[in-house]
């Protein structure tokens, strides 16, 4: 080839090249359109699936939100349930501890009324309250039970009375004795059952002047407890009693010259609890014991013996 033929060529083949070089940028042109338009296609599907899963209907089943806020109201469910199962058994357990306290408190006042009569003759008993004679066994020390030789005697007047319920002949079996404080004294009574039927009695007891009780002191006696007499039976009933020799050193008692020892039968019954108490009006049996204004007081003639 001619040299001047060269540059020609060389531009037809540049030519050639640039050609060859457009067609290829136009193809790759057109499959990046393709391909962005595919893309967007995708997208687009993906928006709209998007779309219709959010705005669902419940048939579709719950959105993400509502499965969110039903996780939510599930636990907040829960929890409530939990607190409330928590508040049912703390009131249980008060409500237990109340029935515990309660049922403490009724047998507590069960057994005190139980327990109400035996002792308060304990305590009558042992302080010699409203009248009631001494029982008290250190009351019975060997060195307490001497005479005090240079104390003046006091007259011990005995009574008797029975119920109008009861059919007993009840009836001391000496009118007095005179003893000195710290000396012993055994006395009696006669009780006889005049009816065709057997019978239980019952004793109440009381002393007076009231201020003398504390010092009276019984070693043995048939009060509080049950007598049964069969029909037509009749029994002597011992006392064995003394006075305290304190009584020496209370100026209230200085001037007593006299006592009385009064005794009172009654019919006996058994309460709600099964004790025996006497079948007898409350006023009647807390006459009997001393808790009313009369007092006892020998009669004349008596004291001039």
């Amino acid at each position: 080839m001619s040299i001047f033929f060269r540059p020609a060529f060389r531009g037809a083949v540049a030519f050639s090249s640039f050609g060859s070089t457009r067609s290829s940028y136009k193809s790759s042109f057109n499959q990046c359109c393709r391909r962005s338009f595919r893309d967007d296609l995708r997208l687009g599907q993906t928006r709209t699936t998007l779309n219709s899963r959010k705005y669902s209907t419940k048939q579709d089943g719950p959105s993400i939100q509502q499965q969110a806020t039903g996780k939510s109201t599930a636990s907040s469910s829960s929890q409530a349930s939990q607190n409330f199962k928590t508040r049912q058994e703390m009131y249980k357990q008060k409500n237990q501890t109340l029935l515990m306290y309660s049922v403490s408190v009724v047998l507590i006042v069960s057994g005190l009324s139980y327990a109400a009569v035996p002792l308060y003759r304990v305590f009558c008993a042992s302080t010699g309250f409203a009248g009631t004679p001494i029982v008290a066994s250190g009351k019975f020390a060997p060195e307490r039970l001497v005479p005090a030789q240079e104390a003046h005697r006091i007259k011990v007047v005995f009574n008797s009375d029975t119920s109008e319920a009861l059919p007993w002949q009840f009836v001391p079996q000496q009118k007095y004795v005179s003893v000195l404080p710290g000396e012993t004294s055994l006395a009696f009574y006669k009780a006889k059952n005049v009816s065709s039927q057997d019978v239980i009695g019952i004793a109440t007891y009381n002393v007076t002047p009231d201020r003398v009780a504390p010092y009276f002191a019984k070693v043995e006696c048939f009060c509080f407890e049950e007598q049964k007499l069969l029909a037509g039976e009749e029994v002597d009933m011992p006392l064995l009693f003394f006075i305290d020799r304190d009584i020496l050193d209370d100026p209230a008692c200085q001037n007593v010259d006299n006592v009385v020892l009064s005794y009172t039968f009654f019919r006996a019954r058994r309460n709600e609890r099964g004790h025996l108490e006497p079948d007898a009006p409350d006023d009647v049996v807390q006459k009997s014991l001393g808790f009313d204004e009369y007092e006892h007081k020998p009669k004349p003639e008596e004291r001039s013996k």
